[in-house]
């Protein structure tokens, strides 16, 4: 292994840049994929963006759950292709390119050619191809950008038209009038997921209008409300509840007589006696509007007004009471004189249940072409015919047509002042006023959205949605809860879906009607096209195969058979992916039939109404099965505010920014740990990204570092170069901390395992960032001692062994397709010991379970970690720090085994961890502690209901003895529930031992284990802790010195000045001297003993240990000499023996460091041999250790 830098100098951004030059350079991914061909397949399909705009955090966030999803798979031995895919036709283009031609009506598209207006949009479908490749290559993401596919390849394409035309063989596709959300701005029809995308609080009128019935002997007119007064010129019938009482009633102050049920007779106006004008009415809030009727008229179902003053009563005369069904049949005045053609069968009062009495006046009018209702209800009482053309003034962009000629050419929500303005002048306007309501606009244009009757093809969902729902059944998601519940919602509410748009980017439909409308062939293949009509096509856009005819069947006479102008809904195509990107049925039939369903998707949680329902419904309906038996739907990614992240706001970090500060690993960490994978939204903090490196990185980088270097000391000490020992062998280690943490791999090796493939990764993340936490604060942290070689060279193998291979290793390997950079950069520099080791991380296998695992020693180390926290926040309770030796710490836990542990083989760990002299175990738990028991509200609050109030009494009144038998027992049952475990918590509340004042101890507890501390001084204890202190100035000066842990110094102390007070610490260094030089891994040394050759580092003076003050050295090892034996070795030639230290001493210490004889020659002197560690030592700690010996 090489030396590595330190971590506050290691840049993760720019050693991720390093990481992308050797993947490039080893081709890894596609290296991976060849090494991976003949094993089982793993299908991952990759829901297709559209290449029209840049990645942002969304795109990132399901990227990186993706790309986790299929490096582990195919480190569990998969193969997996991944292919990026791009969504390359719809309105999200032609939107791009209106705006860019200032192309506003369909008239303009036809006038430059459909050839010129679909190579606009070829030219952009690509944009941003690179950007995104950079992008998504940057954060580590490994799929294929080189074979991608795309919605506008003809192969893809193809397959579009095999899957619709065998919708059109299993009769699951119909051509209709449909009243569907239209965007003018757009001019074509949304789907009714994309109708949900966009809703906007806005006001808009809304008013009561009078329908007089013909020969009423009062004059009485129907009143409706409605709030979209754009519409009342197609009205063609009302409909009221034929169940419901209707009042007739007349005004005191106007005359005017009015008919609505009884129940809303309160909305009606009250006029000022004498004013004839219909009144004002306020503005009112409406909470929740629901799509359809916000969008059509606002009446029955659209909304609910909020509450009004109840109308004056007296200020109305009840002449009648009606049924209903006594108003149905009756006919009434048009309002505007547009279709008087339908005279025959409109202007009546028809009846339906759909209408409410919670809302409006109990009266609806209808216009066939602007409600579904509507269209139902005038189909059912036969003012329109199906399929036949419908009273319809509004055009492709939302404006009247000549047939409402006072409004014609005007907007139709601009006109609606204009309409209600003729409606008054004709006497017919009993009430106006304004709403706030809910209102879908076009999640492209941003314009009003208008439910208009279109016609439209149609695959009949509807029939088959039995089958969606039990599909949906197979299928397993997470989080489960957006599965069973809002997409199962969905599917229950599932309703035909119009395929077809009045567009031109896109795939045609391959329908090619006759002039009569008689006949009809639908096209599954471009073979199929060319033997019907004798053309073979190579691009599949209407501006290529438009021009193409078939001839008739029955005979030239009839003609021949032309496409029609409709492409097909974006959504159809992407959700075709699984058939179309390979091609299917044309290519690898064998492939497809063994792996569909696919393995896994995973998308958005706007996509339960686009993708994922588009491949649920073509899967059931081709196959009858779902498209995918795995899917993650991550959450919203939020600006930092909660708002949604916005260019123009700039209320979020740009992507590469983050990139460039802090890498791609540690972005990818915080969006996993996040809330977001579980279905929730996150607010996107650039900090969080920080912390992650902070907190997560660069403690593991730490650790590796500290492997590294003392791998390397071992080599610089003559021990030769480090090889880790094999898994066996570090079995069968005794040290209680390697048992531990070979153990506390294994489980999370197998716990990892187990949560990936069930795709949980919000659980995964935390363990991994817990063991991280464990490794480098109890296992290097407690093991610094072994790793730096002070208990010797066999042990020190053993513990670097164990971080290596068991530990770093295993870790990397298992962390590998979560963060892939820092693991391959660790990676690279540890294989470099195995001659063995795979090219990459990525070429690794996942882990596999190796050995038993120890839960006793692992729950023992779990509860030692939390009595040290315990301990250590009663030290800060009471301004005790660490410095301060305590005599004893009682540890009260009624398991035996954990006792055993904490006092006996992780005792000496504790013990210097809180600088205690002993620990006591206790069993008994009333002896330090009265217990406490409390419910569990998170668990049994939904459990048990009302119910909880009782039990909570209960539970809480429990006897010690109770509460002791709850706890052998593990159960009890109260009020007639039985509560386990993790229903009560137990709390150990601290009692004083008899004798002990409450100020001398305190305890903490966790509801599992109580620690009680002695804080009484003890003067024996005092130069324990004047030590940690000397240590402490000792190591704080070779830091400020620049020196690395392994870096070999000798110390040496002087204590200055004279008194009491430096007679206490001369006594510190002479009493503590092997604890000193035991931590400090240096020998310590009084400053006299400092030879005049050695080379100094570091020199300070300290006070305030003891209340005297000291000097530190730091100097490198110098060479000492036994000048008693070297004289010997002359013949007793004092000169001599001189002469040849000055000969070592310009010698290279490292030269000496490996020899055990040197052989000296001087000049008319002789020749001398010097044996090392008697006539020659390399360093004065070594030296004097001799003579003490």
């Amino acid at each position: 292994m090489e030396e590595i830098i330190e971590g506050k100098d290691y840049s993760f951004p720019k050693e991720e840049e390093k990481t992308l030059e050797f993947w490039a350079r080893i081709d890894a991914f596609q290296t991976q994929l060849k090494r991976s061909e003949g094993k089982p397949e793993y299908i991952f399909y990759d829901g297709p963006p559209f290449a029209t705009g840049l990645p942002h955090y969304g795109h990132i966030l399901a990227g990186t759950i993706k790309d986790v999803v299929t490096r582990f798979q195919t480190a569990l031995g998969h193969h997996v292709t991944r292919r990026f895919g791009w969504d390359t036709h719809g309105l999200p283009v032609e939107y791009e390119i209106d705006q860019k031609l200032g192309i506003k009506t369909r008239d303009q598209v036809l006038e430059m050619g459909i050839d010129k207006y679909n190579d606009e949009c070829l030219a952009i479908v690509m944009r941003y191809r690179e950007q995104w490749r950079k992008v998504v290559s940057r954060v580590g993401r490994w799929i294929d950008f080189d074979n991608d596919y795309k919605t506008l390849d003809p192969s893809f394409m193809e397959s579009v038209w095999w899957v619709f035309k065998q919708l059109v063989d299993k009769d699951l596709v119909y051509r209709g009038f449909k009243v569907m959300p239209y965007s003018t701005g757009c001019n074509t029809p949304l789907s009714n997921f994309e109708a949900g995308l966009n809703f906007k609080d806005v006001s808009d009128p809304a008013v009561m209008v009078s329908f007089p019935i013909e020969g009423d002997e009062h004059g009485a007119g129907l009143v409706a409300w409605t709030t979209t007064p754009w519409t009342l010129p197609s009205n063609l019938i009302l409909c009221i509840n034929a169940g419901f009482i209707y009042v007739k009633v007349k005004s005191k102050a106007t005359g005017s007589v009015y008919i609505v049920t009884e129940s809303r007779l309160s909305q009606l106006p009250t006029p000022k006696k004498g004013k004839t004008d219909a009144p004002k009415a306020e503005a009112v809030k409406v909470a929740e509007t629901p799509a359809k009727g916000a969008a059509k008229k606002g009446d029955k179902k659209a909304v609910k007004e909020a509450s009004e003053p109840a109308v004056d009563m007296s200020a109305y005369e009840v002449l009648a009471k009606y049924k209903g069904s006594d108003l149905v049949g009756k006919r009434y005045t048009p309002l505007f004189p547009y279709f008087t053609d339908y005279s025959k069968e409109a202007f009546k009062v028809v009846a339906d249940n759909y209408v409410t009495d919670d809302a409006g006046t109990g009266v609806v009018h209808c216009a066939p072409a602007f409600g579904e209702d509507d269209y139902r209800v005038c189909l059912v009482n036969g003012v329109i015919v199906k399929g036949a053309d419908l009273p319809n003034p509004v055009d492709a962009n939302g404006c009247f047509t000549a047939t409402v000629s006072d409004f014609q050419g005007r907007y139709v929500k601009e006109a609606d002042k204009d309409i209600i303005a003729w409606v008054k002048a004709n006497g017919r306007l009993v009430n106006s006023g304004s709403i706030m309501h809910s209102y879908p606009f076009c999640w492209r244009s941003e314009t009003p959205l208008l439910y208009k009757a279109v016609p439209s093809w149609f695959v009949a969902v509807e029939k088959f949605k039995d089958r969606l729902l039990a599909n949906n059944q197979q299928t397993y998601w997470v989080p489960d809860h957006v599965k069973d519940k809002r997409f199962h919602n969905w599917l229950e509410n599932a309703r035909d879906w119009s395929v077809s748009r009045s567009r031109f980017w896109g795939t045609p439909l391959p329908i090619w009607l006759s002039d009569d409308g008689e006949e009809m062939v639908v096209v599954g293949s471009i073979q199929e096209l060319e033997e019907l009509s004798g053309f073979k096509a190579t691009n599949l856009h209407r501006h290529k195969i438009d021009h193409v005819t078939i001839p008739s069947k029955r005979g030239p006479e009839f003609g021949v058979l032309k496409r029609i102008e409709d492409v097909f809904d974006c959504w159809f195509e992407s959700g075709s992916m699984p058939y179309a990107y390979i091609h299917y049925p044309f290519e690898n039939q064998e492939l497809f039939d063994r792996n569909f369903p696919g393995d896994f998707v995973a998308e958005g949680l706007d996509q339960t109404r686009g993708w994922f329902y588009t491949l649920m419904v073509l899967s059931t309906a081709l196959f009858d099965k779902p498209a995918f038996k795995n899917l993650v739907c991550n959450g919203l990614v939020l600006a930092e505010d909660g708002k949604k992240m916005s260019k123009r706001l700039k209320n979020f970090p740009p992507v590469t920014d983050v990139l460039d500060e802090y890498g791609a690993d540690a972005l990818r960490l915080y969006l996993i740990n996040s809330p977001v994978v579980r279905g929730e939204p996150l607010r996107f903090r650039k900090e969080g990204v920080f912390a992650v490196v902070k907190d997560v990185f660069l403690p593991w980088y730490n650790a590796y570092r500290f492997l590294v270097q003392n791998a390397l000391r071992l080599e610089a000490e003559g021990f030769g170069k480090f090889s880790p020992l094999d898994l066996t062998t570090l079995q069968k280690s005794t040290n209680v901390l390697d048992r531990w943490i070979n153990s506390a791999t294994q489980s999370l090796v197998k716990f990892v395992k187990q949560e990936m493939e069930a795709y949980r990764l919000y659980t995964v993340v935390p363990f991994l960032l817990k063991f991280i936490d464990n490794l480098t604060n109890i296992y290097v942290r407690f093991n610094r001692k072994r790793l730096k070689g002070r208990t010797g060279e066999e042990d020190s193998r053993v513990a670097l062994s164990t971080l290596y291979n068991v530990v770093l290793l295993t870790t990397c390997k298992t962390m590998a397709p979560f963060t892939p950079f820092f693991t391959e950069d660790l990676y690279q520099n540890l294989r470099k010991v195995d001659p063995s080791a795979e090219e990459s991380i990525h070429y690794c296998e996942f882990p596999k379970v190796q050995g038993e695992t120890d839960e006793r020693i692992e729950q023992s180390v779990t509860r030692m970690i939390t009595v040290i926290d315990l301990a250590r926040n009663i030290r800060e309770r009471h301004n005790k720090p660490l410095k301060t030796p305590l005599k004893e710490m009682v540890v009260v836990h009624p398991d035996k085994d954990f006792l055993d542990d904490i006092s006996g083989k992780l005792g000496e760990y504790v013990q210097e961890e809180l600088n205690v002299r002993s620990i006591v175990p206790c069993n008994d738990p009333l002896k330090y502690a009265s217990l406490r028991a409390e419910p569990d509200f998170s668990s049994l609050g939904k459990r048990l209901g009302r119910a909880m109030g009782l039990v909570t009494k209960d539970v809480r009144s429990m006897s010690q003895a109770d509460i002791l038998a709850f706890e052998k027992s593990g159960s009890v049952t109260i009020a007639g529930h039985e509560l386990t475990g993790g229903d009560i918590k137990v709390h150990r509340d601290f009692k004083a031992p008899d004798g002990v004042k409450k100020e001398d101890a305190d305890a903490g507890g966790d509801g599992d284990v109580l620690v009680v501390l002695d804080l009484r001084p003890d003067d024996s204890l005092q130069e324990a802790g004047f030590a940690r202190e000397i240590v402490n100035r000792i190591q704080k000066l070779r830091k400020k010195s620049g020196l690395e842990p392994t870096d070999s110094v000798e110390v040496y102390y002087k204590v200055v000045g004279a008194g009491s007070e430096n007679d206490v610490l001369k006594r510190v260094f002479a009493s503590q001297a092997a604890y000193i030089q035991e931590t400090v891994g240096s020998s310590i040394l009084p400053q006299e003993k400092l030879p005049a050759h050695a080379v100094v580092i570091a020199n300070e003076q300290f006070s305030g240990v003891a209340g005297g003050s000291f000097s530190v050295t730091l100097a490198k090892p110098a060479l000492s000499f036994a000048f008693d034996l070297l004289t010997e070795l002359c013949s007793g030639n004092k000169e001599h023996a001189e002469n040849i230290s000055v000969v070592l001493l310009a010698k290279d210490p490292a030269t000496l460091k490996s020899c055990k004889t040197v052989n000296v020659v001087i000049d008319g002197q002789g020749d001398y041999g010097l044996v090392a560690g008697k006539h020659f030592f390399l360093s004065v700690g070594e030296y004097c250790q001799r003579l003490s010996s």
